[in-house]
């Protein structure tokens, strides 16, 4: 049995891992994925760090293939991921029909809890072409990397929480309202790039191959992402 070892960011890291033994059980092929915070994701790639693959948000492997750290041409996109709103368990869940309700239920909050990932960037843009940067700056909690949204909700640190649904799905203490309507969804594609550090680059194609094919569709469904 050989071996992969790759490293994602937090919101692909449940259906990384049930596929990942999916592939180990076909094909003898062992997967180990490391899954943290993307931010810190990039930087130990960045270190030349002995990784085959990566898994990261499209616009953040893109932009390692421009700095020369992920094989040129070798990115693949295999999974797109809504973004949704949660509230803690039991708490009054507020309208999300629209932009406009979205909007008002943030200015409602008393702490809107986001992540350092690409859903977090996007409730900062929204704020920002809301022109509601100084009114909101105060209410809004950024997790730590690697720490989900769900984690602020269940814990008090705030009443209102954005991040992947598939990063939301599951987690204790919360309750998904649902994801955001289609005028402000920013559908995230997760995809997946061999590494210049690869050990095993074949291997590290075979299993992104696996990961965007027909084979890996049912999975996506389960943990609430769409095959890109």
């Amino acid at each position: 049995m050989s071996n992969l070892r790759g490293i994602s960011s937090m919101a692909t890291r449940q259906i990384l891992a049930e596929l990942a033994e999916a592939y180990a059980i076909s094909t003898a092929e062992k997967v180990a994925i490391e899954s943290v915070g993307g931010v810190d994701a990039a930087r130990r790639i960045r270190a030349g760090e002995a990784f085959d693959f990566a898994v990261l948000a499209l616009d953040a492997l893109a932009q390692l293939e421009r700095d020369d750290h992920i094989v040129a041409g070798s990115i693949l996109g295999f999974a797109q991921s809504p973004m949704a709103m949660a509230v803690r368990a039991g708490a009054r869940r507020p309208a999300i029909s629209d932009e406009a309700a979205v909007r008002a239920a943030m200015q409602a909050a008393r702490a809107i809890g986001i992540s350092t990932g690409p859903s977090g960037n996007h409730v900062l843009k929204l704020v920002r072409d809301w022109g509601l940067e100084q009114e909101l700056s105060k209410q809004i909690v950024q997790a730590q990397p690697g720490v989900p949204v769900a984690a602020l909700l269940a814990g008090g640190e705030a009443d209102l929480g954005f991040q992947q649904l598939s990063e939301l799905l599951a987690a204790p203490g919360i309750e998904i309202v649902g994801v955001l309507p289609q005028a402000i969804q920013p559908m995230t594609v997760f995809a997946a790039g061999i590494c210049k550090a690869a050990a095993n680059a074949a291997g590290a194609r075979a299993f992104m191959e696996y990961l965007a094919s027909d084979r890996s569709a049912d999975a996506k469904r389960r943990h609430g992402m769409t095959p890109a």
